[in-house]
């Protein structure tokens, strides 16, 4: 494999690729087929031109050559739920640090949510976003526009004119839709788009003042809990109103056992219903927080490790959709509080994958799924070329080493907020190369 002295990421706006790259001596895995087998792939004009056994070193005159030295290459995952700074808070991160960081860790395609000031919830806003990737972004960035002006949950937003501008999908960032009327409304006229709508669930008045999952631990730690069932009640209420309308629908990110039970029974109805789980949810549970450790406050917040097993059960049988980082940045100023005070959060990009594949190692969750969900599942729901290995696809790759141990620095991250859980964890498993259209945007040499 041809490697660098040092890490190193391509600048945005590259000019437009010609020459043929074949990757050689690779695993491919498609996680939308059951393509698992050695061999190589050539990318030409920015797409998979071919793949197979007969890609070989010296096949296609012309072409370079990269020797994966038979370590896997997948599609680049693609992150439906990642809060960007900018515009208006781009102390915290900008779409320039947010695509850093996703290269650094196999993730070709963000989607931003519209938790910015102003809230995408117009189309210049939505054309703003489009327009700041394509000069400064590594990677493909998508908008999700707000579905209620101002994210205020009183008024519908624009939905068809955002549809066409450009937004993928539409959700109220971290704010749920209290009110039942306006969300039949939202799905109701979403539908006629083929829109997907993106709920975060919580009643707030369950919620009230909680800042950490219900239960034993915070008693002890003498914190005001959330209870499940403040993600529950909004959820019943939604497959309902889906029932009612017959829009699609996602629950941005379900936590617990009876939220995953929920789901469940309406994939079984054969309601539009699909659901996504934090990398955080799958791997940590309220015990992480230990003695009031504020990187660990999260909404919604850490739970049971009987909840964390249900949503690692959930992603294994394919009932949990996709897998998000739900990176969301935030400053020291807003961490280093006491807990209660705290801003909840927790960045995501350049670790997902690597947390993902814990559970792989561990065996719960196969290889394939757990691809499937980080990649070819979200593209599927936005409507998305990228997450197939397959020829015409955008040449959107990540060259994985699956052995590779490495320890997360805090201090190392490409984000410009360092709020992660895991500090000094040590994974098992990271991206080498990530191909952007074809062209390798990040390479760990």
């Amino acid at each position: 494999m041809t490697t660098m002295d040092t890490e190193t990421e391509t600048q945005a706006a590259p000019p437009r690729q010609h020459k043929k790259l074949a990757l050689v001596n690779a695993r491919l895995i498609d996680p939308g087929s059951s393509l698992d087998a050695f061999g190589g792939l050539l990318i030409a004009n920015g797409t998979i031109a071919d793949l197979g056994m007969h890609i070989t070193d010296g096949l296609i005159e012309g072409a370079e050559y990269l020797d994966c030295g038979g370590r896997t290459v997948a599609p680049g995952l693609i992150d439906m739920m990642v809060f960007c700074g900018e515009p208006g808070h781009e102390h915290r991160e900008t779409l320039a640090t947010a695509s850093r960081a996703a290269a650094a860790g196999g993730v070709t395609t963000i989607c931003c949510m519209p938790s910015t000031d102003p809230v995408i919830d117009d189309v210049a806003l939505v054309d703003f976003i489009l327009r700041r990737a394509r000069d400064t972004a590594l990677v493909h960035v998508h908008p999700m526009a707000a579905m209620t002006r101002e994210l205020k949950g009183k008024e519908m937003a624009e939905l068809g004119l955002l549809r066409e501008a450009g937004a993928v999908a539409f959700t109220n960032g971290k704010l749920s839709v209290a009110n039942a009327k306006l969300m039949r409304n939202v799905l109701s006229y979403a539908k006629d788009y083929d829109a997907l709508i993106v709920h975060h669930l919580e009643d707030a008045d369950l919620a009230e003042d909680g800042v950490m999952n219900e239960g034993e631990v915070a008693t002890r730690l003498g914190l005001r809990g959330i209870p499940t069932e403040a993600e529950t009640v909004m959820l019943d209420r939604d497959i309902r109103l889906v029932e009612l309308t017959g829009g699609r629908y996602h629950a941005a990110q379900i936590s617990c056992r009876a939220s995953l039970d929920v789901i469940r029974a309406a994939k079984e109805r054969g309601l539009p219903v699909t659901c996504g789980v934090s990398i955080n949810h799958l791997t940590l549970n309220e015990n992480d927080i230990g003695p009031y450790r504020t990187f660990f406050k999260m909404m919604p917040p850490l739970r049971s490790e009987d909840d964390r097993q249900a949503m690692v059960e959930g992603v294994a049988s394919g009932d949990i959709d996709v897998i998000v980082s739900a990176h969301d940045p935030r400053g020291a100023e807003g961490k280093r509080r006491p807990f209660v005070e705290a801003n909840d959060g927790a960045v995501g990009l350049e670790t997902m994958l690597g947390a993902s594949l814990r559970l792989f190692h561990n065996g719960e969750i196969t290889l394939h799924r757990l691809l499937n969900a980080l990649s070819a599942r979200p593209a599927e729901l936005l409507g998305l070329e990228g997450g197939r290995l397959v020829k015409g696809a955008p040449a959107d790759l990540a060259l994985i080493d699956l052995e590779m141990p490495w320890t997360v620095a805090r201090e190392d991250l490409r984000s410009k907020s360092k709020n992660t859980p895991f500090d000094e964890a040590r994974f098992e498993g990271r991206a080498l190369v990530t191909f952007v259209a074809g062209r390798p945007v990040y390479h760990f040499g």
